[in-house]
């Protein structure tokens, strides 16, 4: 290996922006310096046919610590992102407490996070109801952008945006030119949902015109102030046409969606089986269809997990009182591959949607492709490997999921965080990750 050169992978399957090719890739100071050819005269690690991915950018995550950290917390947090190939995370401000909605606020999260991180984790900022002060200055102390609820949140201390209050928030961030993210539902379609076992009756009290209703104000406020908007978690099919035509008419909008809604359907959905409960909630099979549709030819941008997790007490049988949330972050990546190579895409598409395009959205521009010059995260995995899933063996904080006993393809067998393997086989190295900010 040349003085220059700390670090080399070779794999006969890596992830470029070009396409999946045999190729060695070297690395110094923690970044990419070159993706030589396969037989480069370089000593390397050597992958195989393992594939070497660019570690996945996870821009939805709640890690609800401080302050809820018996729901999950830092430290777990980032040991499931990076068992499941995922280098970078950014975390919502909600269910911590207090939530990330002032630059006190803020510092104190970070206090929480600081040495305890596996993968690197950067911060939203929340957009509530009388903050509108708050919000420039902590767009200087670098969160990414601003999380705002257009119906109730579920927690009393992040209160949801009116359209008045929208508007003056959404009008102060595009003064600087930020990002508010939005969780899209109008609560006059929303009704209570009821006691007992039935998922219908939970899925029935959050229609789609939820959704679309919520979608289409958005549209217009972020119009008319030429504000850049991101609709978090789109569930409902139906609201696409909406997105496609603003996009087209020059709105600044981008969307997601979450490997539940595209892998999961409310048929499967078992009586009582609450840890497939969150909101928006997971919809019909041939509305799963259309979302990947949307994927495939690009109106949906990226996909991101939408972590959401609780202590399992709070997932009761009732769907009217469980905690709505899913926990998936170690298994995205084998879930959306799962479904993803049954549909015909390949592992470049997986990688756009889930490391690219994420990394986009956050303005990451070190991370999201094997590239020289990006960020030398890398997510080693075994495309044809299938394992079942175990709640037991998850590495965050509370053994629930909704993937449990599902078999899955994708076994993701290493990640490396700047040129240094921070997961292997099961087995973690001490925290490596660093604190982002939007500006570096």
């Amino acid at each position: 290996m040349s003085e220059d050169v700390e670090l080399a992978l070779r794999s006969r399957r890596v992830v470029t922006p070009e396409g999946v090719r045999a190729a060695t890739v070297t690395v110094a100071d923690g970044t990419i310096t070159a993706v030589l050819p396969y037989e480069a005269g370089v000593l390397a690690v050597e992958l195989g046919d393992d594939a070497l991915l660019p570690g996945l950018v996870d821009t939805h995550v709640h890690v609800n610590d401080p302050g809820r950290a018996e729901w999950e917390g830092f430290w777990t947090a980032t040991r499931a992102a990076a068992a499941g190939g995922i280098t970078t995370l950014v975390d919502m401000p909600l269910n911590s407490l207090p939530p990330t909605t002032t630059v006190d606020h803020l510092r104190i999260k970070k206090e929480a996070a600081q040495g305890r991180t596996h993968v690197d984790v950067g911060f939203w900022g929340g957009a509530l109801p009388g903050n509108v002060k708050d919000l420039r200055p902590l767009h200087e102390a670098g969160v990414f952008g601003f999380k705002a609820f257009l119906s109730p949140s579920g927690v009393d201390e992040f209160p949801h945006l009116d359209q008045a209050q929208l508007g003056a928030s959404l009008g102060e961030i595009a003064e600087f030119d930020g990002l508010l993210i939005v969780h899209a539902e109008d609560p006059a379609h929303l009704t209570d949902a009821p006691a007992g076992p039935a998922y219908a009756g939970f899925l029935a009290s959050r229609p789609h015109a939820a959704e679309t209703d919520a979608i289409a104000r958005l549209l217009r406020q972020a119009r008319r102030l030429n504000a850049r908007v991101h609709i978090l978690h789109l569930s409902s099919a139906a609201a696409l046409p909406l997105i496609a035509a603003a996009r087209a008419d020059g709105v600044r909008v981008t969307v997601e969606t979450c490997p539940h809604y595209l892998t999961l359907s409310a048929e499967e959905v078992p009586d009582g089986a609450s840890e497939f409960k969150c909101c928006p909630p997971i919809r019909e099979a041939a509305n799963r269809d259309l979302l990947w549709q949307a994927l495939a030819d690009g109106t949906i941008d990226c996909v991101v997990t939408d972590h959401s997790p609780s202590t399992a007490d709070l997932k009761t049988p009732d769907f009217a009182t469980a905690w709505g949330g899913i926990s998936g972050l170690q298994l995205s990546l084998p879930a959306i591959w799962t479904e993803a190579r049954a549909r015909g895409h390949q592992l470049t598409d997986v990688t756009r949607w889930m490391s690219a395009r994420t990394a986009a959205l956050a303005g990451l521009d070190r991370k999201g492709a094997i590239a020289p010059g990006r960020d030398a995260d890398f997510a080693v995995l075994a495309p044809e490997g299938t394992f079942t899933v175990d709640p037991a063996r998850l590495h965050h904080r509370n053994p629930v999921t909704a993937y449990a006993g599902k078999t899955l393809h994708g076994v993701v067998k290493s990640t490396w965080l700047r040129g240094q393997r921070v997961y292997s086989e099961g087995e973690f190295t001490d925290p490596k990750g660093r604190l982002l900010t939007r500006d570096g």
